[in-house]
């Protein structure tokens, strides 16, 4: 059985490569989580999770991660990423959105706002506060957007 997480933060970078592949990897660095390996999960923040903006993720660390990326090879498009977690009032757990789309990043952290406090409401939970990150990115050659909330113990 894995450990439950204990904190979580928001990151978001936006960069171009040669290839789709390393402007992926280098938006993961511009975010502070391009050295660690990414485990995809869900969009469940578990009960007693702190924001905490300031945690160092170990080089190569197993990280569990809720993402929203999206990679360009038209030059001059507009894209970006949102991520947004619902810390709830009470000591429950909260909700993790994540969003991707040819877009501005006003407009994506318009949706994902309004994701998570959808998220809230189909539950039946009542919404403390909503911590956003999102970036957009102009594509020059091959560009990509990404916006997540790292996990960790």
């Amino acid at each position: 059985m894995l450990p439950t997480p204990k904190k979580f933060k928001v990151v978001a970078g936006g960069a171009e490569g040669k290839s789709k592949l390393t402007a992926f990897d280098n938006a993961l660095l511009k975010a502070g989580v391009g050295n660690v390996n990414l485990v995809k999960v869900s969009s469940i923040l578990p009960p007693y999770c702190e924001f905490d903006p300031d945690f160092a993720l170990p080089l190569g660390a197993l990280t569990p991660i809720a993402y929203g990326s999206i990679v360009s090879d038209v030059p001059g498009e507009t894209i970006s990423a949102a991520v947004a977690v619902g810390v709830p009032e009470e000591d429950t757990m909260g909700v993790i959105m994540e969003f991707s789309g040819k877009c501005s990043k006003e407009e994506a952290e318009v949706t994902i706002r309004k994701m998570v406090e959808e998220a809230f409401e189909v539950r039946n939970l009542a919404l403390k506060e909503i911590k956003v990150c999102a970036v957009d990115h102009k594509v020059e050659k091959i560009g990509c957007a990404f916006a997540a909330a790292p996990l960790w113990y």
